[in-house]
């Protein structure tokens, strides 16, 4: 890892991948790190919220390397824009490699959170 290859934003979630979640191959499925990603933005979505919240879109998703068993994955979020009722956040999912010291960035995307009031309806997030 060079100086400019590092995480942005904070480290919300970090876990381990295991051979449940792999194939054959050993590679990790693409949807349990997409789903690990979207945890991430469920938690500092809510932290942000100061309540609860759902996904409401994801753009832009590419894998540019696996997680295989073994590997740390840890996902960084960033809040990048707060609507009315919305919470952007850049995400990122960074690998750090089983027995070594590398850590390789993983994918990256731009999750789209709403938040929701106590039946379930789109509700003003709460100002800071």
């Amino acid at each position: 890892m060079t100086e400019t290859d590092k995480p942005s934003g904070e480290l919300t979630l970090r876990t381990l991948a295991m051979p449940a979640d792999a194939n054959p191959a050993g590679d990790i499925f693409g949807g349990w790190v997409m789903a690990q990603m979207d945890l991430a933005c469920g938690i500092r979505g809510a932290e942000r919220a100061r309540g609860r919240v759902a996904t409401a879109g994801v753009k832009e998703m590419a894998f540019v390397s696996p997680v295989k068993i073994g590997d740390t994955l840890s996902i960084y979020t960033e809040i990048t824009r707060v609507g009315r009722t919305s919470i952007t956040l850049s995400v990122e999912a960074w690998a750090q490699r089983f027995r070594y010291e590398k850590l390789e960035k993983v994918t990256a995307a731009t999750f789209i959170m709403v938040a929701l009031d106590k039946d379930g309806k789109p509700t003003p997030v709460a100002a800071l």
